[in-house]
């Protein structure tokens, strides 16, 4: 794997950090800047909120612009934030450096992503999204609770310039590791990027990573008071299970990346229905603390088992748009952290208990296998027809030439016959065929 693909790991860990260390930090916030708790949980809805609008936003705005250069801006601008937020002399200012943070934190990914996935072949794709979502699950396993030890005993402010820190180092890691990626000879075009929306099977992607997400969030985001007011743990506990968690989530994702490449569509659905299966039994069994916290590292396990296969997935079926591939999948599991909070709330406001939240995630789960079956059939039987790249026309119900669009049955050459063309964005820039050729990038099966 490049070392390059490791920076972007490294980088992922302090973007991580900032993203979900505030749920150990709200209760000091809250009294520092003379607001009530649920309203400083709204700087976590806020930075959500900022990586769904901020992933497409910025990728479409920098996408003519060379991807080191972004990449290097984008970290800057996540430190000055970090910055920004320790030295916030009000919660609005707090408020308004938390968005900033999140769009540049959705750029990083979005383009991150792009990036990581140029410098591998093929069939090293998940893995390499292994590596960055990696750094993500060891946010959740040092970063977090480092960032609740600091905010307890040196202040929260001293969180954030902690992560200010960690961007600098980033920074350093980008400038002089990260190669040089040359544009294509014809460079970007938007609205021929954006044609890979018109394409059912990357809505059908985006969906299936939104439910996942979601499905794993809308019990996680409650499992504190799960744990001290179902299962009657003390409150000391909390740290030690959301860390379990975390480390079967970083277990999950370096064993899902080196899998997924060679059986994605199987590391998927066994993900997706053993994260169905445990959340269901989290819900019986949760008056129960052994059964609570042996659960706590099994779910970490199976629901980023499936993240490398999730984003790969998502290069796959938009390999005509790679930077806007990686701002869509970067949306989508924002749109499921966002809205498995909520459902898991809307639940329990219903009366219906925190163990709800985990009955209300596995039904999201079940919905996101029944979309992965759905679409593993599709690629099976050949049906789908997919737009690589280009515009104009559609093509003809033969699948024949028709305008200038170009669209291929994926894994099939003009004769029907079963090829391999798979994408290398490197090789493409370099030779400026990128939105010339008609090809797709075929999905490896389960």
């Amino acid at each position: 794997m490049p070392l390059a693909v490791y920076i972007l790991g490294l980088s992922v860990f302090a973007l991580g950090t900032s993203e979900f260390m505030l749920s150990g930090l709200l209760p000091p916030i809250a009294d520092d800047m003379g607001v009530s708790i649920p309203r400083a949980g709204l700087l976590i809805s806020a930075f959500a909120i900022g990586m769904v609008v901020g992933a497409p936003l910025l990728a479409v705005a920098t996408l003519r612009l060379p991807r080191r250069t972004t990449l290097v801006t984008l970290i800057s601008v996540f430190g000055l934030g970090q910055v920004a937020g320790a030295l916030a002399p009000s919660y609005e200012v707090l408020f308004v450096s938390r968005v900033v943070s999140a769009f540049a934190c959705a750029g990083f990914w979005a383009v991150g992503a792009a990036v990581a996935v140029a410098t591998v072949p093929k069939s090293s794709r998940a893995r390499a999204m292994a590596v960055m979502i990696g750094g993500l699950s060891i946010a959740n396993v040092l970063g977090v609770p480092a960032g609740a030890f600091l905010g307890t005993h040196l202040g929260w402010r001293s969180a954030f310039w902690a992560v200010g820190a960690a961007s600098a180092v980033a920074l350093v890691g980008v400038v002089t590791l990260i190669p040089r990626i040359p544009l294509p000879e014809r460079k970007p075009e938007l609205r021929r990027e954006l044609l890979i929306y018109r394409d059912r099977e990357v809505w059908l992607a985006i969906a299936i990573t939104a439910l996942a997400a979601g499905g794993v969030f809308c019990a996680f985001s409650y499992l504190a008071p799960l744990l001290t007011d179902v299962a009657g743990l003390a409150e000391d506990w909390v740290p030690t299970v959301l860390g379990l968690f975390g480390v079967g989530a970083l277990i999950g994702t370096m064993i899902g990346g080196r899998v997924a490449d060679a059986h994605l569509f199987g590391v998927l659905l066994s993900g997706v229905l053993a994260s169905t299966v445990l959340l269901a039994v989290l819900a019986v069994s949760a008056s129960s603390p052994v059964a609570v916290v042996a659960l706590a590292p099994a779910l970490g396990f199976s629901s980023f088992f499936t993240a490398p296969a999730l984003n790969a997935r998502m290069f796959n079926v938009a390999a005509a748009a790679p930077v806007l591939a990686g701002a869509t999948a970067t949306s989508a599991f924002n749109l499921g952290n966002t809205g498995g909070p909520w459902l898991g709330g809307t639940v329990i406001d219903a009366g219906l208990g925190f163990a709800s939240t985990a009955w209300a995630g596995a039904a999201m789960m079940l919905t996101a296998a029944g979309l992965v079956a759905l679409a593993m059939r599709q690629e099976r039987a050949g049906t789908r027809t997919r737009l690589v790249a280009g515009s104009g026309d559609a093509p003809s119900a033969k699948g024949g030439k028709a305008g200038k669009a170009k669209y291929a049955d994926p894994g099939r050459g003009a004769d029907g016959a079963a090829v391999d063309k798979g994408w290398d964005a490197e090789a493409d820039a370099k030779t400026g065929r990128a939105a010339d050729t008609e090809r797709s990038a075929p999905t490896p099966h389960a």
